[in-house]
């Protein structure tokens, strides 16, 4: 059965992948004629969609197969929540297109789900128990309302995105350009990340490490790319291996730490390779195939995800994760790291809207207020999962 739900997932992404190439083509491909010769458009968008849906059925299928085979919901590590996320965003992406039928989201929401989904797959897959502080049925109510209103709000930010690259002049060398090739430098950053952990899982590298934990114990940390940064009171145990150029304090998970700090040096060489073959900003060689697209609509899609992702995301992120912490910790609130990000990720969700239905702030400003919002959860996701250590840390 795992085999099999495996199986699905990969079917999935293959999917997914089909999903980009063919709204990547009705995008950027030449359109149909009538018989009158008339531009109708071209079938490209419809193939994207059908891939999308059955990528969805496919990845909901390896969902259920991996639900059975645990025997509890599959959201309680990093491996299953990352992937849960991905197919979350399917999910958003498929009712939105529905509303809207705009092959442009597609180009822009299908490569995220095959970038969430490859990045998950770097961490360890194998089934096991939930510890004893998930074994309850808020585990599935709390964490999965959680994920599929973040996957919806992915939309807004998908949208938010395909805006501002639209309508910014990128022959001004301003701050909007610079924050928007930040954001563009972080998703390939993502993907160095993904990149950088399989060259050296090719090469099954590993060094052992002795430290020093939060309690004063003695433990042992592997870390599976070289140290650049060691862990509290670290010894590098494998001979051979690259000695860390300092130690990271007790309170930050290092071999993590370390792999980010990877991921980043790795995004900036990516980025700057795509900046010198393009020779200028990544957002502006995108611009010209977004020029068919009318800035008002996508403005309006990405406040109508954010509109139905936000309810969703405030519910389980914020509600059932406070009845949970009650019944887990008796009490409703703590200032655990994961605590403090989602309630920051709920203030700023809710200024958006108070901003956008009060203040009048539609278009270029709503736009960023939507892509920097979802930059708050993939911070939450990445940096607070893998770096701060907390109550949340198992994850």
């Amino acid at each position: 059965m795992i085999e099999i739900s495996q199986n699905l997932l990969l079917l999935a992404f293959f999917m997914y992948f089909m999903s980009t190439i063919s709204y990547a083509v009705s995008v950027t491909g030449k359109k149909w004629r009538d018989k009158q010769g008339a531009v109708t458009g071209n079938r490209w968008g419809s193939f994207g969609y059908i891939f999308a849906i059955t990528g969805f059925a496919s990845s909901f299928g390896y969902f259920i197969t991996r639900w059975i085979v645990a025997g509890h919901a599959p959201v309680s590590n990093m491996f299953e929540y990352t992937t849960f996320l991905g197919i979350a965003i399917s999910f958003g992406f498929i009712i939105l297109y529905a509303i809207y039928k705009t092959n442009f989201l597609g180009m822009f929401t299908m490569p995220f789900v095959m970038l969430i989904i490859a990045f998950a797959s770097v961490f360890p897959s194998e089934v096991e128990p939930l510890i004893p502080a998930l074994q309850s049925n808020w585990l599935k109510i709390h964490v999965t309302t959680t994920a599929l209103g973040q996957g919806i709000l992915a939309i807004g930010f998908a949208a938010g995105l395909i805006y501002l690259i639209r309508t910014l002049d990128f022959t001004k060398n301003d701050k909007k350009v610079f924050w928007l090739e930040f954001i563009i430098y972080t998703l390939i950053s993502v993907g160095g990340f993904i990149l950088i952990r399989y060259i050296f899982k090719l090469f099954e590298y590993q060094a052992a490490f002795t430290y020093v934990d939060e309690t004063g114990s003695d433990g042992e940390m592997i870390y599976n790319l070289p140290a650049l940064v060691g862990p509290n009171k670290g010894v590098l145990q494998t001979p051979g291996a690259m000695e860390p150029f300092f130690n990271m304090p007790v309170w930050m998970r290092s071999d993590d730490a370390n792999t980010v700090i990877w991921s980043v040096l790795t995004g900036l060489a990516l980025y700057w390779v795509l900046r010198l073959v393009l020779r200028k900003p990544v957002g502006g060689a995108l611009q010209p195939f977004l020029k068919g697209i009318n800035p008002k609509f996508v403005d309006e899609v990405s406040y109508r995800a954010i509109a139905i992702g936000f309810p969703v995301f405030t519910l389980g992120g914020i509600i059932f994760a406070m009845i949970w912490a009650q019944i887990t910790w008796t009490r409703f609130w703590g200032w655990d790291p994961k605590e403090v990000w989602a309630l920051i990720t709920f203030l700023f969700y809710a200024a958006y809207l108070h901003l956008r239905l009060s203040q009048g702030w539609h278009g270029e400003k709503s736009a960023w207020l939507g892509v920097i919002g979802f930059a708050i959860i993939m911070f939450n996701l990445i940096f607070v999962n893998l770096v701060i250590a907390g109550l949340h840390s198992y994850a």
